[in-house]
């Protein structure tokens, strides 16, 4: 396993992480502690979840991912021998049940921190991030941007100062972002150092070779300032397995299970799907492990966030640690991209 110490911090963290949103929902709290003993033992050292999980987001089952980690790291004892990521949730409708919708203000990240830790069983975080943005703007696979007046939302300097109140009190090590703009990272960047408050450390995106915006306005950012990507959904949710290609809807899959997730399943993303497949194949290369070891290698990529809900799932992504794309192999993925570029953004 490759390690890499994040930019101004003591983090030294895998290129893998070891994602958790599916425990509590497709996995069981026993299947949970097995993923995260054999993790360990892979090398692999840096645990993501969030206040949130599992997925599909529900009250009934809210909090239980964060369970199954805080049991864990209580049986084994081991909590100084895992960075430990999770997230406090942005507003939303749907999330109602959530402390009556919840929203970025020192209020909520308060109690949404003090919840985790009592789950997580755990006194500190080491890296807490803000799952979503508090304001109008593009994630979760939103296209064209169009201003709009808030009348209710909280100002990103209102939200750094809540933040370093709890990195003061001890109970958060550094602080993070997920789903968020060029513009968002760049004013919280510009409120710490006029403010004298915490710097972001990370940036939780999506990055996949389905979804490479990234790039666009991001990775230069990710270099420049020294804020890395920790990569979610390389996998672009199991799709580039080549699992779901020609008509075929395994059992257990998780767009098998909920067709409420269908950013990954478009013409398009099939036609880019079946090219990668079928490049990974002629260079005799698993295609899960070709798109891992992509995402993985780029530079500006600080971790690698995998998932799996089952064990032969888990090995074969720790696996892809060991894969270096040869220039051919790179030079195929960078024609195809061409050819489709972001056919899922």
């Amino acid at each position: 396993m490759i390690y890499q110490t994040l930019a101004n911090t003591h983090l030294n963290v895998s290129k893998l992480c070891l994602g958790t949103m599916t425990w509590g929902e497709q996995n069981t709290e026993q299947e949970a502690h097995q993923q995260l003993d054999y993790a360990l033992e892979q090398g692999i050292n840096f645990i993501d979840t969030a206040e949130m999980y599992p997925v599909p987001p529900m009250g009934e089952t809210q909090g239980r991912t964060e369970s199954y980690i805080g049991s864990w790291l209580a049986a084994r004892a081991n909590r100084d021998k895992v960075v430990l990521a999770t997230k406090v949730a942005g507003p939303g409708d749907w999330l109602t049940y959530l402390r009556g919708g919840p929203r970025l203000n020192k209020e909520h990240i308060q109690q949404a921190l003090d919840a985790s830790l009592q789950r997580l069983q755990t006194d500190y975080i080491d890296l807490y991030q803000l799952h979503w943005p508090d304001r109008n703007t593009n994630f979760f696979g939103q296209l064209g941007y169009t201003h709009q007046e808030e009348e209710n939302t909280t100002p990103l300097l209102d939200t750094l100062e809540a933040l370093n109140d709890l990195v003061q009190a001890g109970k958060i090590r550094h602080i993070g972002v997920s789903n968020e703009s060029p513009w968002g990272v760049m004013k919280y960047m510009q409120l710490s150092e006029q403010h004298n408050l915490p710097r972001m450390i990370s940036i939780q995106n999506p990055y996949n070779l389905l979804n490479r915006t990234f790039e666009t306005g991001l990775a230069e950012i990710a270099h420049r300032e020294q804020i890395p990507l920790l990569a979610y959904s390389p996998l672009g949710f199991g799709v580039l397995s080549g699992k779901y290609l020609d008509g075929q809807w395994p059992e257990k899959g998780r767009l098998t299970l909920y067709k409420r997730f269908q950013r990954y399943t478009s013409e398009k993303a099939e036609q880019a799907t079946s090219a990668y497949v079928e490049l990974a194949r002629e260079h005799g290369l698993d295609p899960a492990q070709m798109a891992l070891a992509f995402v993985t290698g780029r530079s500006f990529t600080g971790s690698n966030i995998i998932g799996a809900t089952t064990m032969d799932q888990l090995k074969s992504n720790i696996a892809s640690a060991e894969l270096t794309l040869s220039e051919e192999v790179l030079n195929g993925i960078e024609a195809i991209h061409q050819q489709m570029p972001n056919p899922c953004p």
